[in-house]
């Protein structure tokens, strides 16, 4: 190896040896603010969004999507999002929770928006690392998982109405409590309904101002 490239292969090495103690030291001072409430800044967040983004298309593209217009499937799912979901996505009764506002990053209100089924059923499976979205696959088969794919590809654009009644005939699960979920969604609502003033309209649509 001749001097030149010797010296430059020392100079890589040693500007590598840097940055990875740099940032042992950074992570070992704490001075890094994790609180939930102190959002990344734009690069990072720009960066992690994209890594997200094609994880979940990447995971998600051989997946075989069912019939998702089976009555009965939306129905079940029904049952299931409004038990294990709403508190952070919400839902057509709801237009706030407890726990939404200050989650980060932000879920979706998925009342609003239409997901692709094969990543929806990714995310519910396997959750997402470093935020509030567990991994349901650990405690609940495939074909429940789908029934709430089903689900999400019907709640966009339903009626607070439309929604509270199809969780009402939702059918009864082992492992859901259907009333405390029902009761959830409608003591939310009545909350919303309370507070107009403080930013929300009676369809539960941000108010204008």
């Amino acid at each position: 190896m001749s001097t030149s490239l010797r010296s430059l292969f020392l100079g890589v090495l040693a500007t590598v040896l840097l940055l990875a103690v740099g940032a042992v030291a950074f992570v070992w001072s704490g001075r890094y603010d994790i609180g939930a409430d102190a959002p990344h800044t734009r690069p990072v967040f720009a960066l992690m969004q994209a890594l997200r983004e094609r994880s979940i298309r990447a995971h998600a593209a051989d997946l075989v999507v069912p019939d998702l217009a089976d009555p009965q499937l939306v129905l079940k799912g029904a049952g299931q999002y409004a038990a294990m979901c709403t508190q952070c996505h919400l839902s057509p009764a709801m237009a706030e929770s407890e726990i939404h506002p200050g989650l980060y990053p932000q879920p979706p209100n998925l009342s609003r928006m239409r997901v692709d089924p094969k990543q929806a059923f990714w995310v519910i499976k396997h959750g997402i690392k470093m935020s509030a979205m567990p991994a349901w696959g650990a405690s609940h088969d495939d074909a429940t998982i789908w029934s709430m794919v089903a689900f999400l590809q019907q709640l966009p654009g339903m009626s607070a109405q439309e929604y509270k009644d199809i969780v009402a005939r939702a059918p009864p699960d082992d492992d859901m409590d259907m009333d405390a979920a029902t009761n959830a969604d409608h003591h939310y609502h009545d909350h919303d309904h309370d507070h107009d003033h403080g930013g929300h309209d009676h369809d539960g649509a941000p108010a204008a101002h």
